[in-house]
């Protein structure tokens, strides 16, 4: 991977972690008059609407100036599938739940564990490698958001609302691990059709649970909200799962809360606390550590055939017919022989071997 795409990547998980941050005080100022189901059905709308609108418009009047990703194909339907029942439909329905019987402190201080399960799942399940500097670097930044999370000791927990919350937690971590298989696919067209899905869902479920659609002002609000913050960030977050892996993505995106609380005390003239420079040095030192790693070893590439945007660099040493124009990046079917050799690296889609 060049520097530049590894820099670029960090900054495409670092602004998708800023988008839906500042997302979060602006949605609070909504809630008030959307019920909270409807309001993540709206949320997500617009993110689907908004996306898959864009892509539309890009492949039609930009594709001459900046080649086209690839499509989903066959093979990545599977794990969509599996992306949106978890992340798009239990997940939020199970945050629901955990809602009506837990106070509020408790459930933002459950959220916090999305991140974990996340790495966890990615270290674990998928092997992404780990080593002792990403592991603290992820869990100073996990535990910052739970200080910026806190706002005094829980109160009113009851088991089956903190086992739902949990639950939807563990629902979303699935989903950012899943949605790592298909990071190879347009951004645009992942992130579209995993918020038109869940909103068309959510929306659902808030119709039949009697909700009357709020004023026009109100739900475009609520639109243009979606697809900025739930939209454009999750196109971003797909873009970096590319390149960097669950895990790590998952860490960068993790600061999200600081921006929200950063938003949160321009919007409403607030003075921050010492738990919120705490929080910002502890994310700080924990970005830190996850930018400065270099991890490098002899590893073997498996045969492997697939397609995304790509350049002909070390892992793309295939021919092509007469057709092509020679322009790069291009995007195609093409296949990876074995090869063993050694390099820095970082879990991408074609750094994911054991160690």
């Amino acid at each position: 991977m060049r520097s530049w795409e590894l820099h670029g990547a960090i900054a495409a998980a670092l602004i998708s972690a800023l988008l839906f941050g500042v997302s979060t005080p602006v949605a609070k100022t909504l809630v008030a008059q959307v019920p909270p189901l409807a309001l993540a059905g709206l949320l997500y709308m617009g993110a689907g609407i908004g996306l898959l609108t864009l892509r539309t418009l890009w492949r039609y009047f930009g594709a001459t100036a900046t080649p086209r990703e690839s499509a989903l194909g066959r093979a990545d339907w599977g794990w969509m599938a599996g992306a949106i029942l978890a992340g798009g439909v239990i997940a939020p329905v199970l945050l629901m739940v955990g809602l009506t019987r837990l106070s509020a402190s408790t459930a933002a201080l459950l959220l916090n564990l999305e991140g974990v399960f996340t790495a966890l799942i990615a270290w674990s399940v998928f092997h992404e490698n780990v080593d002792r500097r990403v592991a603290f670097g992820f869990f100073l930044i996990a535990a910052a958001g739970v200080i910026l999370s806190w706002q005094g000791a829980p109160a009113g927990a009851v088991p089956i609302g903190a086992l739902a919350v949990l639950a939807a937690c563990l629902g979303w971590a699935l989903d950012n691990n899943f949605t790592q298989r298909v990071s190879g696919s347009d951004p645009l067209q992942v992130a579209g059709i995993k918020g038109l899905v869940a909103g068309c869902i959510s929306l659902g479920l808030a119709l039949l649970n009697g909700w009357q659609p709020a004023g026009v002002s109100v739900s475009l609000g609520a639109l243009v909200v979606g697809f900025l913050g739930y939209g454009l960030s999750l196109s971003l977050f797909v873009w970096a799962l590319r390149h960097l892996g669950t895990a790590r993505t998952g860490a960068y995106f993790s600061v999200a809360p600081f921006f929200g609380a950063a938003a949160a005390l321009v919007m409403f003239a607030e003075h921050p606390g010492a738990a919120f420079w705490l929080a910002a040095a502890m994310m700080a030192i924990g970005v830190m550590l996850h930018v400065m790693e270099r991890h490098a070893h002899s590893h073997r590439h498996e045969r492997l055939v697939h397609s995304h945007r790509h350049r002909h660099d070390v892992h793309h040493q295939h021919t092509h017919g007469q057709d092509w124009d020679g322009v790069e990046p291009h995007s195609h079917v093409h296949e990876h022989a074995a090869l063993v050799h050694s390099h820095p690296h970082y879990p991408d889609l074609h750094h994911r071997h054991r160690h």
